[in-house]
């Protein structure tokens, strides 16, 4: 079948095998060694974005076996499966071709069950891992002790949040209002995004003895500018941040027994399916995207994490954290000379020169290659079949 975009709204129900493989080659080709680089890796959320981009650094950068937890749609004859599912079975068939242990383990991972089928795993595949990679993104968890389905919403607090967005398909910049959360929608995405279950993962990995001695592990999260603050550290998306870090804090003195290290890392921006469906964030990527392009340090996921893992989680001098001891990657983006220049656009933006001023075409490219469509080198008129065997 000839297999093209379908996009709903902020949602693209089909994805392409080709292009998917061809983007995850692409960022294996990129990923760069790097000193002491860890053995043996698990990544919770490993299909797409920052998880997948560790998961490659890990295993292509550093040599590293690696695990990885996703919850992906298999593909039917007549539908394809969604682009996690086809990243999988390409850094799957990569890291076979060069000799490396991966296996991935579909499921939910909020789920006991799931933590017990990794564990199992480890033990008898690894042994034991020393990096746990917890980049699990969700719109709702059913809380595996009281069966209760939470659901997130990411909406400011107290007060309306006025402001300007981008519909990123027709370029149109607009105002719009977000209402805020009431105590129940904000106890429900602390619940889907904070701490809770990694501090639950970290739990299952000690009782099962598959923690190696002095093993890492880091959470990441984003905390963004003033300009999107309404809407993520200072509404339900930051209060469910602020449950992260108390975890981090916990974890830090569960792991100290056998000498453990975790930390949040806060990372730049970045396209994702979920962040474009935020108001403000499409606007103030393709803002921030056309001033970090244009003074030569703009970062995708993979060059990102490549820079986190070599000069951060990995390198051979202490790690500078901040007062909440969090890992800041986000050191680019949030530089005062950036920020500034965001700013003075975000004044000026609208429908008429939003294609000038911002990288509209950069953020309309790089949520198309979510999917695997719009890659250099792939033909997208050549009947593909969606159905391929994993493992």
């Amino acid at each position: 079948m000839i297999i093209r975009p379908r996009i709903r709204g902020f949602i693209c129900t089909t994805a392409h095998p080709s292009g998917c493989a061809a983007r995850v080659r692409d960022q294996i080709e990129r990923a760069t060694p790097f000193n002491n680089p860890p053995r043996k890796v698990l990544v919770v959320g490993a299909s797409g974005g920052y998880g997948l981009a560790s998961r490659i650094v890990s295993g292509f950068g550093g040599g590293a076996a690696t695990l990885g937890v996703s919850f992906e749609k298999a593909p039917k004859a007549n539908k394809t499966a969604t682009a996690g599912w086809y990243n999988n079975l390409a850094f799957e068939t990569e890291a076979q071709k060069r000799g490396l242990y991966a296996k991935t383990l579909d499921g939910d991972a909020f789920s006991d069950d799931m933590k017990s089928q990794v564990v199992a795993e480890i033990q008898s595949s690894l042994g034991q891992i020393d990096l746990f990679v917890y980049s699990l993104a969700a719109p709702l968890r059913q809380h595996p002790r009281t069966g209760i389905v939470h659901r997130s919403a990411i909406k400011p607090l107290g007060e309306p949040f006025h402001v300007k967005s981008l519909n990123k398909d027709t370029g149109e910049v607009f105002d719009t209002t977000l209402d805020p959360a009431n105590d129940a929608e904000t106890e429900a995405t602390v619940a889907v995004m904070g701490g809770e279950d990694w501090e639950f993962w970290i739990d299952s990995l000690m009782e099962g003895g598959v923690l190696a001695p002095e093993a890492k592990t880091v959470a990441y999260t984003y905390i963004g500018s003033k300009l999107t603050w309404p809407i993520y550290w200072q509404g339900t998306l930051g209060q469910a941040k602020v449950d992260l870090d108390r975890a981090a804090s916990a974890i830090r003195k569960r792991l100290s027994d056998i000498g453990g290290q975790a930390h949040v890392a806060a990372l730049k921006a970045v396209v994702t399916q979920a962040s474009a469906a935020i108001p403000v964030v499409p606007l103030y990527l393709a803002l921030l995207f056309k001033i970090m392009k244009e003074a030569g340090n703009h970062e995708d996921c993979l060059a990102h994490i490549n820079r986190l893992f070599q000069t951060a989680l990995y390198s051979p001098t202490s790690i500078d954290l901040d007062d909440q001891d969090r890992i800041r990657m986000d050191d680019w983006e949030l530089s005062q000379p950036v920020q500034d220049e965001v700013v003075r656009r975000w004044e000026l933006v609208e429908t008429a020169n939003v294609a000038t001023v911002a990288d509209l075409e950069g953020i309309r490219k790089d949520f198309l290659e979510l999917f695997g469509f719009g890659i250099d080198g792939v033909d997208y008129e050549v009947e593909v079949n969606p159905v391929m065997e994993r493992g």
